[in-house]
């Protein structure tokens, strides 16, 4: 449920806009110690640890007497502190790995980073912290671009912002917007670091704003600690970020599907009606997203209740064993919110659950919803009672949960919570929360992935799993526009599965077909695809025209018939921490304009995609990495390292492919539940440019949440060398397999730009050819040559064996 309500706060941001004293002397080093591979360092002021937590990543703590010290949250646990070389001489400490170095100066004491024997980042003055304020400064060279920060719509380039670091609701927007629902104090710099605050109070990052050169971060209050990051490239980058933060788990692959969503399904029999229109029209699903009716009649009133209104659901365990017989899976809202209204009032001030007031009684304040409490998901009572209420609604057959307004979206600075003052851990709140249901669904279903999606959160928090989305957008042209720029920054940082409410969800007077099919058209190329708006225009595509449903059906469906591929960038963000979303300059650092580009990405290595975000658009401005780049919808072929015209129409979205790219396609079904890739069509798009390329395909059961620990899974790994008009593609597996995995597969390899090719073998024995698409169809193994669209298919079936195929195309 998307809140209709924004509130605000102003005390301590008067406050942190006072200018920064900084302290009247530096400190002055002491001594140090190596204590389990961490360098301690006592100075006149304070004592500093640093400790290497992957190769290219360390931690610096200051820990000053009289300065209260939060736990991390930013940090995955547990990690032991790496070996790293010391090396002292009069003036200075070295201590470092092969990959970082960080330089200690002794008087005054000021730290450098070192990516071999480059300096990519130095305190200024450092570490400071007064009554009122804690943080540090640094110095920032003049060429140097910032990325980061969270949800921010800026451009890409942050670089002379000041940004709140306060989670805060932002409802309806629809242009720039400095403040939302999910700030991460965490920066990326174009000269390939990336620096973490660990602290979760409320603050500011200042990225040059005040003083040009200086990038100065501070709290009212948090934990004095920040990581450094480095890596010779940025994908590199983003892996030494998740080995120090945590890696995000796989999902369960159905909620890679489409689903059912708005504010919201009022009855059951709606809900019913609902998953029969999606079947009835064609279309897949995978979910059907309860928004707050499942608790209550209306809006205002019931928000705690978190028990099935029997009224509107009457028989709530069947229709989710219905809706899960049919492969649809349900998930429910839960907000952390108990009003004084609800039934559960008392249930939660006797269970301890809440968080406090001064007097160390429940803390109540009103909001849009009524009069509240906020669940303090900080104590063990809070989470205990909290975990109650998931256990029982998991008993119903719930597969999902939904976290909302848990910025939190109302959080007076008054509230105690059981480690700290709102002001000290609002913004680790959604990620305290996520964290305390992703534990408990493990404990409670071991067997099965959790999925969660939740609109706020912290550094760290996709290591339990969650799933964000850009919160209360606009339905408008201005509400589409920025969801790239969001979803790139927010994946720069681990938040892989960040995505938006496809087609708007807030306002919007009447449906505008152009908008809608333009946003469902991204979301195919976007982590999660979930329609979801304010009801009194229609999300679900079901409920639309004929012309409507005509335009969208084939491109849900290409999102299911890509069910491999996505599930693959989905190994490689748990894996890797790569994005699924990802920035075009990963691919070409040759142009650094590429840094600033919020309007194109690519999805995974293979797709380069251009959303419309305007309308009567017949063309969009493309600016392509060096390479190759075919058009998916019409081939043409584009030379890279400039700016093109893409053309589109509305049946079409401006999606590339890069040429040497693999891409393994499956049938499109009904639900993910029926997934199989025993009938697989394999892509590889050939371009003579190319001499080496590669590709892989990963599957496991789509639900074991140890299949990764344990190895049981199907690693498929695709080759492709060209030279001299000889194409050799090479098919290979890995991994330990898995239950239900296929014995063997049918196999279509589809070659672009490969029709001329004169003779095809497997093997090393020639395959033969067969007159036109319709006799490869019937076949069970030969190939056909499609001139007119220059491709090649070949059929054959592969037993798990490697395959070495060649095909003579001629130079």
């Amino acid at each position: 449920m998307n809140n209709l309500n924004l509130m605000s706060r102003s005390g301590w941001v008067l406050l942190l806009w006072l200018a920064v004293p900084l302290s009247a002397a530096a400190a002055e080093y002491q001594s140090h110690q190596v204590q389990q591979n961490k360098l301690q360092v006592q100075t006149d002021e304070y004592q500093l640890q640093l400790s290497f937590k992957s190769s290219g990543a360390v931690e610096v703590f200051y820990q000053e007497p009289g300065i209260k010290q939060l736990p991390s949250f930013a940090l995955a646990e547990p990690q032991q502190a790496l070996p790293a070389q010391l090396k002292e001489d009069n003036t200075a400490l070295q201590f470092g790995t092969e990959q970082l170095q960080v330089r200690l100066q002794k008087s005054p004491l000021q730290l450098q980073f070192y990516r071999g024997t480059e300096l990519i980042l130095a305190e200024e003055a450092g570490y400071f912290a007064h009554q009122t304020l804690r943080g540090f400064r640094f110095a920032l060279t003049p060429d140097e671009k910032l990325l980061g920060g969270g949800e921010r719509v800026l451009g890409m380039d942050r670089r002379g912002q000041r940004l709140p670091l306060y989670n805060k609701a932002s409802y309806g927007y629809n242009g720039e917007t400095k403040q939302m629902y999910f700030g991460l104090p965490a920066v990326i710099s174009s000269k390939k670091y990336a620096l973490v605050f660990d602290n979760s109070a409320s603050g500011f990052l200042d990225l040059g704003a005040s003083e040009k050169e200086v990038l100065q971060f501070e709290a009212v209050a948090g934990r004095t600690a920040y990581l450094v990051m480095a890596a010779p490239t940025y994908p590199e980058l983003m892996q030494q970020y998740v080995n120090t933060t945590g890696k995000q788990p796989l999902p369960p692959r159905w909620a890679l599907g489409n689903f059912a969503s708005r504010f919201g399904y009022r009855t059951e029999q709606q809900s019913r009606d609902i998953v029969q229109k999606f079947h009835d029209a064609d279309f897949p699903l995978d979910a059907l997203v309860l928004d707050l009716y499942w608790f209550g009649k209306d809006i205002q009133g019931h928000m705690g209740n978190l028990a099935w209104d029997k009224d509107a659901f009457p028989q709530p365990k069947q229709m989710i064993a219905d809706f899960k017989a049919k492969g649809v899976n349900t998930i429910l809202i839960t907000e952390p919110f108990v009003l004084s209204s609800s039934k559960r009032w008392d249930e939660a001030v006797a269970a301890n659950a809440l968080a406090k007031n001064l007097a160390g009684q429940p803390k109540r304040f009103d909001f849009y919803f009524g009069n509240t409490g906020l669940v303090d998901v900080f104590s063990k009572e809070g989470q205990a009672w909290f975990n109650g209420i998931y256990n029982q609604l998991a008993q119903d057959g719930v597969a999902g949960w939904w976290g909302d307004l848990g910025e939190p979206e109302v959080h007076p600075s008054d509230s105690i919570h059981a480690i700290g003052t709102a002001d000290e851990i609002h913004n680790a709140y959604g990620h305290q929360w996520a964290a305390m249901l992703y534990q408990n669904r493990l404990e409670q279903q071991p067997q099965q992935r959790p999925m969660i999606m939740m609109r706020a959160g912290f550094a760290g928090s996709q290591r339990y799993g969650m799933i964000p989305w850009t919160g209360d957008v606009d339905r408008s042209w201005g509400g589409l526009k920025p969801q790239v720029e969001l979803a790139l920054q927010m994946g720069l940082l681990g938040m892989g599965y960040t995505h938006s409410d496809l087609g708007g969800f807030a306002g919007g007077e009447q449906f505008d077909q152009e908008l809608y099919v333009r946003w469902l058209q991204y979301g195919v190329f976007q982590p999660v695809f979930r329609p979801h708006a304010q009801e009194h225009i229609a999300p679900e595509p079901v409920l639309h025209d004929k012309t409507t449903q005509d335009l969208l059906r084939p491109f849900v469906k290409l999102r299911y018939r890509m069910a491999a591929y996505n599930y693959t960038l989905a190994y490689q963000n748990s894996t890797l921490g790569l994005p699924l979303m990802r920035p075009l300059f990963f691919a070409d650092e040759s142009q650094p304009q590429l840094m600033l580009n919020k309007d194109s990405y690519f999805w995974g290595d293979a797709f380069l995609v251009t959303p419309v975000t305007a309308p009567g658009v017949t063309a969009v401005t493309v600016q392509l990495p060096k390479g190759v780049w075919l058009d998916y919808f019409t081939g043409q072929r584009y030379e890279g390292g400039r700016s093109i015209e893409q053309p589109t129409s509305l049946s079409t979205l401006p999606v590339l492919v890069k040429a040497g790219a693999f891409v393994p396609l499956v049938p499109a079904v009904q639900s993910l539940s029926q997934y199989s890739s025993r009938q697989l069509e394999l892509h590889y798009y050939h371009d003579d440019s190319i001499s080496q390329a590669q590709g892989q395909m990963f599957e496991d059961d789509g639900h074991s949440p140890d299949s990764l620990a344990k190895g049981q899974y199907e690693l498929l790994k695709f080759n492709a060398t060209y030279a001299k008009g000889q194409l050799h593609l090479n098919l290979d597996r890995t991994g330990l397999g898995y239950s239900g995995m296929p014995k063997q597969r049918t196999v279509t390899l589809v070659v672009h730009q490969a029709g001329r090719a004169a003779a095809v073998q497997l093997d090393g024995k020639a395959v033969p050819e067969l007159p036109d698409q319709t006799a490869l169809n019937g076949a069970a193994f030969g190939f056909y040559r499609d001139k007119a669209n220059n491709k090649v298919w070949l059929k054959f079936d592969w037993q798990q064996a490697r395959h070495q195929l060649q095909l003579t195309t001629g130079s």
